[in-house]
């Protein structure tokens, strides 16, 4: 999944150092060739390609939170809390 933005970083590494290598570059023009060439869409495309994961994480934690409030009972046992005193009724 990565071996793109890897690769792409290589290349892009590759033509800061041929900027800063060469007779007319410099090596501030090597730093803003590999930060606008490399790293910067790198980022956001790897923020983008993680944006699902994140999203089922998001959920999965708002789940476990919503079944750790549900499954709380006043009594600390596993069942809904009843009422103290049962009704009274006919007996058969």
């Amino acid at each position: 999944m990565y071996i793109v933005p890897i690769a792409w970083l290589y290349v892009a590494l590759m033509m800061a150092v041929a900027e800063a290598t060469n007779t007319n570059g410099t090596v501030l023009g090597a730093i803003i060739t590999f930060l606008l060439y490399g790293l910067g869409p790198v980022a956001l495309v790897v923020y983008l390609m993680r944006s699902p994961a994140r999203r089922t994480a998001i959920k999965a934690k708002e789940a476990a939170e919503l079944a750790e409030r549900h499954s709380t009972h006043p009594d600390g046992g596993s069942k809904p809390a009843t009422d103290a005193i049962p009704p009274v009724g006919k007996e058969l």
